[in-house]
């Protein structure tokens, strides 16, 4: 199978939002230390990235205030680049929906969460898309970034 890389992201959006952002939205990032949601956000934050926990708890996570939804993160902390999303394939087209609605730049789906679906939806309002891949691998691939 032929991965299409407008709805995957390649290699240069990868990094693009990587290198080029501020503003994280991490939907799906609890206070579970055991969760890659956890870690990837701490990775984030040590690269100088603005996390935003989005998590139906809004607990404060790595510092940063929580909030229980995209919709109400935007509201508390203005524009966002990119919605992270660390929930499941079942579940992301919402926070997919969320992350147009609020105007977002980019949403990258993780490892293993996939959406076409949501993902088209994404690129056709405009968004960057990056699907079934992680920060942390990205940026072991390249120390560069």
């Amino acid at each position: 199978m032929t991965r299409d890389p407008d709805l995957y992201g390649d290699d240069a959006t990868a990094a693009r939002l990587l290198t080029s952002t501020d503003v994280w939205v991490v939907a799906g990032l609890s206070t579970d230390q055991t969760r890659d949601a956890y870690g990837i956000a701490r990775l984030l934050q040590s690269k100088g990235k603005r996390i935003v926990p989005v998590h139906p708890r809004a607990e404060t996570v790595h510092g940063e205030t929580g909030y229980a939804s995209v919709q109400d993160a935007a509201f508390a902390v203005g524009p966002i680049d990119v919605v992270d999303c660390f929930v499941n394939s079942r579940r992301v087209g919402e926070v997919v929906d969320a992350a147009i609605a609020v105007g977002a730049k980019a949403v990258w789906l993780q490892l293993q969460v996939i959406d076409e679906d949501a993902a088209r939806r994404a690129r056709d309002a405009g968004l960057d898309v990056v699907m079934d891949r992680c920060p942390a691998i990205e940026y072991r691939r390249n120390p560069l970034l």
